[in-house]
């Protein structure tokens, strides 16, 4: 028997995949991971008071353009890494999209406010903390994603595991919004961008461990 005819009398009675499978298992992992992040704000964390109130205004939505951008390009990566076929990670570059318009954002705000008032745009109330939670908060949906990977087949296991840390440390920060108070957009760009950061690299970091197949 030759190679061709070994192949097809292995794979011809194998149903058919659907092309959606990749996604439907990531957002699971997403949704599950998410759920118990969550859970974890309204039980450590509490939401904020005037939750309602601050929907309404443009910093709210400005974070979660913000996260909810970082973590839709994230999730696509992930797709990307998850088959055992070629990419580029040069062709991620539009996720540097949305830091660029939040740092044009930064400076219009900063522009419209005194210097005296920088610092206190920058550092808010929470920044000793606000990185280091949205690190916590990632961990569950980081969770979420080893399991997607379980029946996933990546190869480049560094990028994968960073790109699933990106995706967890953007939608924890997403859910974070709920909670955090701060308004700023430097605030923003630096202490939420410095904990999505933190769980890349950490996923980066523990995905030739976890990721191997």
């Amino acid at each position: 028997m030759n190679t061709d005819t070994l192949i097809a009398a292995l794979a011809k009675d194998l149903p058919p995949v659907s092309r959606h499978a990749v996604g439907r298992r990531l957002l699971l992992g997403i949704l599950g991971g998410g759920g118990i992040t969550l859970l974890m704000i309204a039980l450590l964390l509490g939401f904020r008071g005037d939750l309602g109130l601050a929907m309404r205004g443009f910093a709210f939505w400005m974070k979660w353009t913000y996260t909810i951008s970082l973590g839709i390009g994230a999730v696509v990566m992930v797709v990307r890494l998850a088959r055992p076929e070629p990419v580029r990670l040069r062709g991620f570059w539009p996720l540097a999209i949305p830091f660029a318009l939040l740092a044009i954002v930064s400076v219009a705000e900063m522009a419209h406010v005194p210097s005296g008032d920088w610092l206190a745009m920058w550092l808010g109330k929470t920044w000793k903390k606000c990185p280091w939670l949205v690190l916590m908060l990632s961990a569950p949906i980081f969770i979420g994603l080893l399991w997607s990977f379980r029946r996933l087949a990546p190869t480049r296991l560094s990028a994968a595991g960073g790109a699933a840390g990106l995706a967890a440390g953007a939608w924890a920060a997403t859910l974070y919004c709920l909670h955090c108070p701060e308004v700023s957009a430097l605030f923003l760009l630096t202490w939420y961008t410095l904990g999505i950061g933190l769980a890349a690299i950490a996923g980066a970091l523990l995905g030739p461990r976890l990721l191997r197949w």
